[in-house]
């Protein structure tokens, strides 16, 4: 897949994850504003990383370029305020139609604009090299995100496991104190019966 048509395909993922926001509710709002958030970053990324060097260079795209990185920054801002909401409010809606509405506006000038002059500066083999590099690199930011939430899952269970030895540790030992008990009064009746038979032995001397 060429460069434009990869990019182009996240853009219109995230159109129809920002559709499914609007028909949501509750909980399931901020479940898929998660994914919008996940979506939006790899994609702002990967761009960063592969596409945007690539472009920055040429007059032609050097000062859309500089405006594109400007436009993620802006994104970058309201997903952090907007994930750290624990639920949805009116403020948190309103919110999150600005990012939709700042993210159409960077699709529509990179799509009608950096990607038509980006296509006449740079070679069909140019374009195509970096469709590889940025499915490369969107598959290792990928691959590193499974893999941090795999290791915060096993954290997450270890921590659980810690906690039941630390408690299952902390319990009375009623058994010990029972068979400390039961030792005792063993004891007890040995000395209760030494006595008694000191007595008989007296009373068969007399």
């Amino acid at each position: 897949m060429d460069a434009f048509s990869l990019l182009k395909a996240d853009h219109r993922k995230v159109a129809e994850l920002f559709e499914q926001l609007e028909s949501a509710s509750g909980k399931n709002k901020l479940s898929v504003f998660e994914q919008i958030k996940s979506e939006l970053e790899l994609h702002t990324h990967i761009e960063e990383t592969v596409f945007y060097p690539a472009v920055e260079e040429p007059k032609e795209t050097h000062d859309l370029t500089l405006e594109a990185y400007e436009e993620h920054d802006v994104v970058k801002k309201l997903l952090q305020e907007l994930s750290r909401a624990r639920s949805v409010s009116d403020e948190w809606e309103a919110q999150a139609k600005v990012l939709q509405e700042n993210v159409e506006h960077h699709v529509d000038e990179e799509e009608n604009e950096l990607f038509k002059k980006a296509s006449k500066v740079l070679s069909r083999q140019e374009i195509e090299t970096l469709g590889e590099q940025l499915e490369s690199e969107k598959a290792r930011k990928q691959r590193g995100a499974a893999s941090k939430t795999s290791s915060s899952k096993k954290s997450a269970r270890s921590n659980k496991s810690a906690s039941k030895t630390t408690a299952a540790s902390r319990a009375p030992k009623r058994t010990t104190k029972g068979s400390k008990k039961s030792s005792g009064s063993k004891s007890s009746g040995t000395k209760s019966r030494g006595r008694s038979g000191s007595k008989k032995s007296a009373s068969k001397k007399r």
